[in-house]
């Protein structure tokens, strides 16, 4: 089956069209600058060269628009679209077969993930206006998180209080966390019934998740993705009276204080404002710059303190995946990150280890956890969901 994957930002809209039998991809590409002036369109289709061209896109439904022409010109059919969808918030424990009441939810979980579900939900809504026979499947990243005990995903706040407003730890990168849970049970030849994993997510967005018997029992993401690790511009967990304190001390408002602890802390601000990104932090240290260095070595530092913490939880691990951007691409802090547990079990193997951004076990041939690098890829398993709702 021919599904166009469509995930949709504040800002952009990337897509793919992937065949769920053989897992090409024949078409894809992406609408950047949506509601801002500017607009590029950068497609590719049926192997031709990339091609980017200067198109405004005032919403998402223009981007979507643009996108579905520019496949239907090129000759590239779709059986039906799979949507990415950031927050399900308390309704979607698996993935959805898009209807009005669907739709509906998804907007009205929106203020959970206000800059994706309501761009997504806009996207949703042209579909299924202009292309009412093509089918639309949402799957969500909260997804994975649904089913998390109560002793993971609760809160020490009034009961009352979180169950009328739905209070409780969502997580996020769902989608990542269980492509690359079952391809880590794939690679191991073992049933996934049978393993403990821990699934690390590192990029700009980070999470990690503890994966027992296929099911996410924890995860460092919260009630919004600002909880956790300290990541590019986010702060990750810290002392919620740190916010009263600076707000008192600098008259802030709770919306001054919340684009500080999104858009300016995280190793941004460990770094003294060097960058977010982790490649350039390491460029730095090498350079001599020490807050560069000590901003790589606390997000390693909260990895490492999360893997043991989830292998305590889940009474054992067999497996730790890296993933994402750094996950994949960063051999010195996965191997930063591993150094230090092999009271666990865990034992590297540094040639192995010297690898970016194709699966790999990085652990010793003697080592009792096997560590794997696991290249994500939400959008074959967007796919893949949609193909399987699809034919029922």
């Amino acid at each position: 089956m021919n599904v166009l994957v469509v995930n949709a930002g504040s800002s952009t809209l990337k897509y793919q069209v992937i065949d769920t039998k053989s897992h090409k991809v024949s078409a894809k590409g992406s609408c950047e600058r949506v509601c801002f002036t500017g607009g590029t369109f950068t497609h590719a289709a049926n192997g031709s060269k990339k091609v980017t061209e200067n198109i405004e896109f005032p919403d998402h439904k223009v981007a979507i628009e643009v996108v579905l022409k520019d496949l239907e010109a090129n000759g590239v059919k779709i059986e039906g679209i799979g949507h990415r969808i950031v927050q399900g918030g308390w309704y979607f424990g698996d993935s959805s077969l898009v209807d009005e009441d669907v739709l509906a939810k998804i907007r009205e979980v929106a203020p959970l993930a206000p800059l994706h579900n309501n761009p997504e939900a806009n996207v949703i809504e042209y579909c299924l206006e202009q292309y009412p026979d093509l089918p639309n499947v949402t799957v969500y990243d909260t997804a994975f998180h649904f089913n998390m005990p109560e002793v993971a995903k609760t809160y020490a706040l009034p009961k009352d209080v979180c169950d009328k407003l739905h209070i409780r730890k969502y997580g996020a990168h769902g989608t990542s966390h269980r492509y690359v849970s079952g391809r880590c049970a794939e690679l191991m030849g073992k049933p996934i019934e049978e393993l403990k994993i821990v699934s690390c997510h590192m990029g700009n967005g980070s999470s990690i998740a503890a994966i027992d018997g296929g099911k996410c029992v924890d995860t460092s993401m919260g009630f919004t993705p600002l909880a956790g690790l300290p990541m590019g511009t986010r702060s990750g967990d810290l002392d919620a009276g740190i916010l009263q304190y600076l707000m008192n001390k600098y008259q802030l408002n709770i919306d001054d204080m919340l684009n500080i602890l999104n858009k300016k802390s995280g190793v941004l601000a460990l770094s003294d404002g060097v960058s977010s990104d982790f490649r350039d932090l390491e460029n730095a240290h090498k350079e001599g710059n020490e807050r560069a260095g000590l901003a790589v070595d606390m997000f390693n530092y909260g990895v490492k303190k999360l893997i043991g913490a989830y292998a305590a939880a889940m009474g054992g691990v067999d497996a730790i995946i890296f993933t994402a951007g750094v996950g994949e691409n960063s051999a010195s802090q996965r191997l930063d990150i591993a150094s230090g547990l092999e009271f666990m079990g865990v034992k590297m193997d540094a040639e192995a280890n010297n690898v970016r951004g194709k699966e790999a076990v990085i652990s010793a041939a003697d080592s009792k956890v096997k560590v794997l690098l696991i290249p994500t890829n939400e959008e074959l398993m967007i796919a893949m969901d949609t193909a399987a709702i699809v034919k029922g």
